[in-house]
């Protein structure tokens, strides 16, 4: 368990390794390429330090790696802010966002799939403008109108997400207990009902709502994402998000409890059909 950072130091150390190995290079060999000394590659590899956008270009250029989407993620989790389209708006928030939730978004706009469950708020990916303003203003205390305004900003963007080609592919699971959390007033909630039925049609979201009668759940212990990558599965991460942090869990072991639990959470939550139909019924009945 670890901090967004060193996850993504030791996940990029990885992917380098591997790399290098199907190059057929010794790290010494790599490093004689790019005029290192062999102990900069070993540290870069284990994850014991950091490494610079210029020095992983090296290297893949060293490797022959010439898949475009694979070079800009492995750049992103070296902490590129160039690139184009989608990957890098959030720095212009830089001064107002903290590190994890950089980190998250960054996480977020290069994965291919997400899977989350929560257990309090809609997802930030399928929030209202009103609803999301009514979240913020609730869960960080002592904003100003400015502040606010660009938080929201944020969550706004991030769902662009869904809209990108290829869309990230979402999978979400409600408590219940989301649908009835009234956030923002009566109208505010309709709306966003409303959005919810929006989105549950889209054919990149799958959307569950896990309803009172499941009872006691592996979920009951909070919220988690389950973020996945197409390029390569050692980059999938779980991360649980707390008031004033993130936690990234990345161990194998790790992966295969919370990807068993959220598959199992979807067997006890109504069907997608059936959870569109709940939600509507609710809409109806506002």
């Amino acid at each position: 368990m670890q901090n967004g950072p060193a996850v993504r130091r030791r996940k990029l150390g990885a992917e380098l390794r591997a790399l290098r190995a199907s190059a057929g290079l010794t790290s010494g060999e790599a490093a004689r390429m790019v005029g290192w000394h062999q102990s900069k590659v070993s540290r870069i590899e284990t994850g014991a330090s950091g490494v610079k956008p210029a020095d992983v270009r090296l290297l893949l250029d060293a490797y022959g790696i010439a898949d475009s989407q694979l070079r800009e993620l492995l750049l992103v989790l070296a902490g590129s802010d160039e690139g184009g389209g989608r990957h890098h708006w959030w720095h212009a928030y830089r001064g107002i966002l903290p590190p994890t939730y950089r980190d998250f978004i960054s996480l977020e706009s290069q994965a291919s799939a997400m899977r989350t469950l929560e257990t309090s708020v809609v997802p930030g990916l399928l929030q209202t403008p009103e609803y999301a303003r009514a979240v913020t203003r609730a869960a960080v205390d002592g904003l100003d109108d400015e502040r606010l305004d660009a938080l929201v900003e944020v969550r706004l963007a991030r769902q662009d997400v869904l809209r990108s080609n290829p869309p990230l592919e979402l999978a979400a699971v409600l408590d219940e207990a989301v649908l009835h959390r009234e956030i923002g007033g009566p109208d505010v909630m309709t709306r966003q009902l409303e959005r919810l039925i929006e989105a549950a049609r889209l054919p990149q979201v799958s959307l569950q709502v896990l309803p009172f009668a499941a009872g006691a759940h592996v979920g009951v212990t909070g919220p988690f994402v389950i973020f996945s990558f197409s390029r390569t599965s050692d980059l999938d991460v779980v991360v649980l998000d707390h008031l004033t942090s993130s936690l990234y869990l990345e161990r194998k072991e790790d992966l295969q409890a919370y990807t068993e639990a959220f598959n199992a959470l979807r067997i006890h939550a109504l069907s997608p059909e059936e959870s569109l139909d709940y939600i509507a019924g609710k809409v109806d009945g506002a």
